[in-house]
């Protein structure tokens, strides 16, 4: 693949989690094709699948305080790969739409963001460990207006 050009295959697996947690209803069926390539799964009537959620869940605010929760059940991680530098730190400052997490749900990687700008003041939850829909991850300190 060349170099700085992003690979296919990956954005349409980050396209279907988008369309997936965008869905105002439980998820029975998802498919994929990418060349020669299909990934289909379907869960039978009665089944939890996957639940589609709202991009960014209901949070409450808490001393000053806003949640970037998690958007789906999944394994939350904290950086990009084993060993690389965590996405955010304490102290570090964010942006919306900034990367500061990633789950993993069914061998999918999906990218948790920052909805709001502010400075990290707590990752609440450690590397590599399950996470409920809705689960507070990470405290940002955000600033009025």
């Amino acid at each position: 693949m060349p170099e700085g050009n992003a690979d296919p295959l990956d954005a349409a697996v980050r396209s279907l989690a988008r369309l997936i947690g965008s869905t105002p209803g439980p998820v029975r069926r998802a498919r994929l094709q990418h060349g020669d390539l299909v990934v289909e799964v379907e869960w039978p009537d009665g089944a939890h699948g996957v639940a589609a959620v709202p991009a960014v869940p209901p949070v409450e605010a808490d001393a000053g305080l806003h949640y970037v929760c998690a958007p789906m059940v999944a394994t939350l991680y904290l950086a990009p790969s084993p060993g690389a530098d965590p996405f955010v730190s304490e102290g570090d400052q964010v942006v919306p739409g900034q990367q500061v997490a990633i789950l993993e749900a069914m061998k999918m990687m999906i990218p948790v963001e920052a909805d709001r700008a502010g400075e990290v003041v707590k990752v609440l939850v450690p590397n590599a460990t399950p996470v409920e829909y809705g689960e507070r991850l990470i405290a940002l300190a955000v600033s009025e207006g």
